[in-house]
């Protein structure tokens, strides 16, 4: 068997906290496994292994997942998981943190327990809706008006809080774990990585002015920057479609929202939903 990787919806309960939930599996050999910045965190528990917090990522990090693991994961919005610790977030930036104590047990109990790995991701997303891990409304609204279909100034932005720029950082930083303009940037390069896995390009430039880069070189450093890799290399030959052959519907559609995929089918273009989509 070789590498697979199945993405699906979160239950109901946290839509809204929790991007995507998947199941890994690894085949005969070691898998090298590239984790990229996403904005959020992400819970990985191995079965018959102690569940791990990754912490926000400012640039793509490199594991070697285990011969024949399986892993079942969950990817947060920014601002939700880190509340799992209760520590600050901007203390696990670039970070993979072993859990402990009774919040591992429980989790671990959950993931051992299961009669496979479909019940044990649903056990574990029944255990994260009893921890009522509901973000900060301002820092929601942040993380809103911070996606790449709602271009927003940081400094406008603070007065639309009614916080200062200062205290807008400190509130972001706490929450995701880096600045507002970081935590931009980043939601930035998902979307281009939303809109390739959703295959909405017509070419990388295409793709590169959608999400707001100045243009295809733009969008190249932006993302050996955060990828560490060029998108030919890390998407496959033509950069705007993603051809892993990985199903990341469960991923793009929350990040992209109904009314932005609804106006991309209807043939409008991007600027048309500016200021009314919800990812």
């Amino acid at each position: 068997m070789t590498q697979t990787y199945d993405e699906s919806a979160p239950v109901p309960a946290l839509a809204g906290l929790v991007r995507t939930v998947w199941i890994q599996r690894t085949g005969p050999e070691p898998y090298p496994q590239r984790d990229l910045p996403t904005g959020g965190v992400e819970l990985h528990c191995p079965v018959g292994g102690v569940p791990r917090l990754i912490g926000p990522l400012t640039r793509a990090q490199l594991q070697v997942i285990p011969p024949r693991t399986t892993i079942v994961g969950v990817r947060f919005m920014p601002g939700v998981g880190t509340r799992l610790l209760g520590v600050p977030a901007d203390e696990l930036v670039d970070c993979a943190v072993h859990l402990w104590g009774p919040l591992a047990d429980a989790i671990g109990s959950v993931v051992a327990e299961a009669a496979g790995p479909q019940l044990a991701l649903l056990g574990v997303q029944r255990y994260l809706v009893r921890q009522e891990l509901r973000p900060d409304p301002v820092v929601a609204e942040l993380v809103r008006r911070l996606m790449p279909w709602e271009p927003s100034a940081i400094a406008t932005l603070a007065d639309d809080l009614s916080l200062s720029e200062s205290q807008l950082r400190r509130r972001c930083l706490t929450a995701t774990g880096v600045g507002p303009k970081a935590l931009q940037r980043t939601l930035r390069f998902q979307g281009y990585l939303a809109l390739a896995q959703a295959g909405f390009g017509s070419g990388l430039a295409d793709l590169a002015a959608e999400v707001g880069y100045a243009d295809h070189a733009h969008l190249t450093r932006e993302c050996v920057r955060l990828a560490g890799v060029t998108p030919r290399d890390l998407l496959g030959d033509k950069a705007d479609r993603c051809d892993c052959g990985h199903d990341h519907t469960a991923s793009w559609a929350p990040f992209l929202g109904a009314r932005f995929i609804q106006a991309r089918r209807a043939g409008a273009v991007l600027t048309s939903v500016h200021g009314t989509d919800r990812a």
